[in-house]
């Protein structure tokens, strides 16, 4: 898997918030079709005893083309 040129930053601005990273990559399946996101982060809230867990795909639209670099990213 392609690593996307921000997501260095993006996971260490995770980090700073409070969230720690779980995967990386997160590796699912659904239905039959495998899936993989970029992150997997999960944070624990001390005031309601929970935790709460965040999926996390990173993309940049870095080319000349904004609505190509849409396109592709959305399949």
């Amino acid at each position: 898997m392609a690593r996307d040129a921000f997501q260095n930053a993006v996971r260490h601005a995770l980090e700073k918030e409070g969230w720690r990273i779980t995967n990386d990559p997160l590796r699912l399946e659904y239905k039959g079709a495998k899936l993989e996101i970029d992150l997997g982060a999960e944070r624990f809230i001390a005031a309601e005893r929970n935790e709460e867990r965040i999926a996390v795909e990173i993309k940049s639209f870095a080319s000349g083309s904004a609505l190509s670099e849409f396109q592709t990213a959305l399949g």
